[in-house]
Parts: C-alpha cells; sequence; structure tokens
C-alpha cells in the first residue's frame, strides 16, 4: 500500500509540473499508482521486470484513453504524469554510478536493464494508442 500512495504522490507532484488542471490530480494519482502497482503484482507471478513494465504501461496507457474520453480532455493529462512513477529512472542512475565508479560490466548489466524497460514503456504506449478511436467512442457514428 505504501508504494501505491508514493507513486501516487508522485504522479500528482509530476501533475503539478506539467501544470495538470486541478480537478485531474485524483485521477493521475490512481493510475500512476495503480500502474506502480501493477508491476509488483505481475513480477511477483514471475514475470521479469521488463515485461511487467510494459504490462502496466499498457494499463496506463489504457486507463489514460479512457479518463481522456471520459473527462473530454487530451490523453497526455493522464499519460505523462502517469508513467513517471515507471520510468527506470534508478537504472540510469546506477548506470552512470558504476560507469564513474569504474565498474563498467555492472553499468552495463544496469544499463541494459534501463533501456529494456524504456523500450517497454514505449512499445506499451504505442501499441494501446494505436487502438483505433471509434473503439473509445462507441456512441460517435463516423462519417
Amino acid at each position: 500500500m505504501m508504494h501505491f500512495l508514493a507513486a501516487a504522490v508522485g504522479t500528482v507532484a509530476f501533475a503539478l509540473i506539467f501544470d495538470v488542471p486541478p480537478r485531474y490530480y485524483a485521477l493521475c494519482a490512481l493510475i500512476g499508482g495503480a500502474g506502480f502497482w501493477l508491476i509488483e503484482l505481475i513480477m511477483s507471478f514471475g514475470l521479469s521486470q521488463t515485461e511487467a513494465t510494459f504490462l502496466a504501461t499498457m494499463f496506463v496507457t489504457l486507463s489514460s484513453r479512457i479518463c481522456a474520453v471520459w473527462r473530454r480532455c487530451p490523453v497526455t493529462v493522464f499519460l505523462i504524469s502517469g508513467i513517471i512513477p515507471l520510468v527506470p529512472g534508478a537504472g540510469v542512475y546506477w548506470t552512470a554510478y558504476y560507469l564513474v565508479m569504474g565498474n563498467t560490466s555492472e553499468a552495463l548489466t544496469r544499463g541494459f536493464d534501463a533501456l529494456r524497460a524504456a523500450v517497454a514503456i514505449v512499445l506499451g504506449i504505442v501499441l494501446v494508442l494505436e487502438i483505433p478511436n471509434r473503439l473509445f467512442h462507441p456512441h460517435r457514428v463516423e462519417k
């Protein structure tokens, strides 16, 4: 529960930085917190960090699209701040740390893990954003 709350607070902090209107803070917190919590849940079933990040990113992106349609606002309002808890910032930090300390093999390992997580995030976002809009607007008739 503490991880969920920490991710939710971090998400709202980034929503503040990105000037998201205050009426969306609760949804941003829910999406970001649930996305991060989902990584831990998925990993408890034996999947890797990269696979968990990919699935959590798909969840965050899909939730962002649904909330954007529901609240009639751009998807980026929820997606940008909601994806922040999934970004492998610690992996990049440790990569730089081990490079500076001269431990090249550990730096390569950490760097490759961070790169895999970043690619998983990109692929998760792209796959969900490629879902046709008409599936999110079933009442809208296309001409």
